[in-house]
């Protein structure tokens, strides 16, 4: 069953989340994709995670349209958890700060949650592009497939207040993968994801992506894979124990 949000209404109540951190170069694009969407939004939450660029001003040149918050510098995890500490919603949603959504994004998931009652998160498909101003000779060095791929990202999700808070806060050790690592822990937890055909992000290629400037700390989703798969193994041996247990006291 569908919530409506505290203060009443007939609709569901979305609390969209943006951490930025130095994006002055796409954050006006991002927040316009956001405020433009076809389903009313309760409320826009950006957490700049210590910015040194012009990314404050941008924010706050929006007004009331979004609420802005200043943190040190702390990265991508920390930014996502200090907005969801604020964040109000029945239903959470979060944009990367150089990503764009479609405009009936929220409207299309919201209708999926509408049909099916059961679901944690609804997600759709994903398509990247190039950012306008690289090179051809950047645009080498990134490959872009022209193809839609399904959202098992988070940018792309919306998802359940409560669903979210079963899995738990983003885990700020990460700096390259927390979003990953919290899907993975969202699958071990059950949460169930319906995948919708239609297209609800678009993710910007630039020489600025965490893959290409950060790209001596990729290893750790490696470890995020491997902590995962301990998680599983883990989770067997209990099984087997609880097993063997019963057979004993038969």
């Amino acid at each position: 069953m569908i919530k409506t949000h505290r203060g009443g209404g007939n609709q569901p109540c979305i609390s969209v989340i943006i951490p930025v951190y130095n994006g002055e170069s796409y954050l006006t694009e991002t927040i316009n994709s956001v405020l433009v969407q076809t389903y009313p939004l309760h409320e826009v939450i950006l957490v700049d995670d210590g910015s040194t660029d012009g990314s404050a001003r941008i924010a706050k040149s929006f007004g009331s349209a979004i609420q802005y918050y200043h943190q040190p510098n702390r990265g991508t995890a920390a930014a996502f958890n200090h907005g969801i500490e604020r964040a109000r919603g029945d239903y959470f949603a979060f944009l990367g700060a150089d990503d764009l959504w479609t405009e009936d994004k929220n409207e299309l998931q919201m209708a999926g949650f509408r049909d099916n009652p059961h679901a944690d998160i609804v997600t759709g498909h994903v398509k990247q592009f190039y950012s306008p101003e690289m090179s051809e000779t950047d645009m080498k060095r990134i490959r872009c497939t022209d193809k839609l791929v399904p959202g098992h990202v988070i940018p792309a999700m919306l998802i359940a207040r409560e669903a979210f808070f079963r899995v738990g806060f983003f885990e700020t050790q990460w700096v390259v993968g927390a979003e990953m690592s919290w899907y993975l822990r969202a699958m071990e937890a059950g949460l169930t994801m319906i995948t919708l055909p239609d297209l609800v992000l678009l993710r910007r290629l630039h020489k600025q992506n965490k893959g290409i400037t950060q790209r001596n700390l990729i290893n750790q989703r490696v470890h995020i894979l491997k902590a995962a798969l301990d998680r599983q193994r883990g989770k067997k041996d209990d099984e087997s124990h609880i097993e063997k247990d019963k057979d004993v006291e038969k």
